[in-house]
């Protein structure tokens, strides 16, 4: 794959910001749910209809067959929600396990290596959730997105080439099902003639973005990830910009927030990429309910800064034609 220029990779997020023109977060308590009620279908044609005849909603709900095999239980087992540290307050979660936070995190670094490096590269969410460790949660039971960014300062990401993730197994994207345990880290590139430590991508700096500095972070720096509350219409979400309506909580959900921007009808909504794979909204994309911290999710977002460190950088003089490697 050719390699994208920086001036490309910042035409392209700047014009998606153009075009479409997760402070103390959050911490979710989840009531306990009945065993009738968790083995019960998420999906149900009341919620549908509950949303789409409610004029204020402004979204549209539909029986997504992304989750038209899931029960309440099964769909709850994507968040992995977490019960945050006193000392550092923090929210989470996806995947054939509660792996987003982990791809949120991954998802943003690669797309700021793109833009403040020229670096086309996509990193390993299997690096951040196998050899994190407790430091970062409980791997497919759930993680600290903040704690994923830190590992990127002190410890690196690998590429996907490198280490890709470990439950591909008949998936268009991960996350087909919930229950997989966390996979082992190996710490050795599954191509032989790649070295783990020389894949490493690191992270200078890792951070909370205010409220208020969300939409500056992003025009400057890139996506962020953001954490919010999961209640069971979200599931059913298929276009317009998502606000709560009804049903229980499910949990929390970690995703990358990309871009923001107003409806024809005055509408302030963030853009965001799901995990969920295509099926899932719209084309697994969602918008969500902009300036009223909507569960949440503009009160949990953090990000960090790329590095230059373990990156081979060509910089040329045009006057002695000297070459510099950082």
């Amino acid at each position: 794959m050719s390699t994208m220029t920086q001036k490309q990779c910042l035409v392209i997020c700047l014009s998606l910001i153009l075009a479409i023109s997760t402070c103390n977060p959050q911490v979710i308590a989840v009531e306990p749910l009945s065993s009738r009620k968790l083995s019960s279908p998420i999906l149900q044609e009341s919620i549908v209809k509950h949303v789409n005849e409610n004029p204020e909603a402004g979204w549209k709900a539909d029986m997504n067959p992304r989750f038209s095999n899931f029960t309440v239980d099964k769909f709850k087992r994507l968040l992995g929600v977490k019960r945050t540290p006193k000392q550092e307050l923090e929210s989470i979660p996806v995947g054939h396990c509660g792996s987003c936070w982990a791809f949120g995190s991954v998802e943003s670094l690669s797309d700021r290596f793109c833009i403040h490096f020229d670096r086309n590269v996509s990193l390993s969410a299997n690096d951040v959730l196998a050899c994190c460790g407790i430091l970062c949660g409980s791997g497919c039971d759930g993680g600290f997105p903040l704690a994923a960014w830190k590992y990127f300062v002190h410890h690196g990401v690998v590429t996907k080439e490198c280490d890709p993730y470990f439950d591909n197994t008949g998936c268009s994207h991960p996350g087909c099902e919930p229950l997989y345990p966390t996979p082992r880290c190996h710490r050795k590139c599954v191509n032989k003639n790649q070295v783990w430590r020389h894949s490493k991508h690191y992270g200078a700096n890792a951070y909370r973005v205010r409220p208020d500095s969300i939409m500056a972070e992003v025009y400057q720096n890139g996506p962020v990830e953001v954490s919010f509350t999961v209640y069971e219409d979200f599931a059913h979400y298929k276009s317009g910009v998502y606000r709560y309506i009804t049903g229980s909580v499910m949990g929390g959900h970690a995703v990358k927030l990309i871009g923001w921007g107003t409806t024809d009808a005055g509408e302030d909504y963030w853009l965001l990429a799901n995990q969920w794979n295509r099926s899932w909204g719209d084309d697994g994309y969602f918008m969500f309910r902009r300036g009223t911290n909507e569960c949440g999710i503009e009160s949990n977002v953090v990000a960090g800064m790329p590095s230059a460190r373990n990156l081979v950088i060509d910089v040329t003089s045009d006057d002695a034609g000297a070459h510099t490697s950082y």
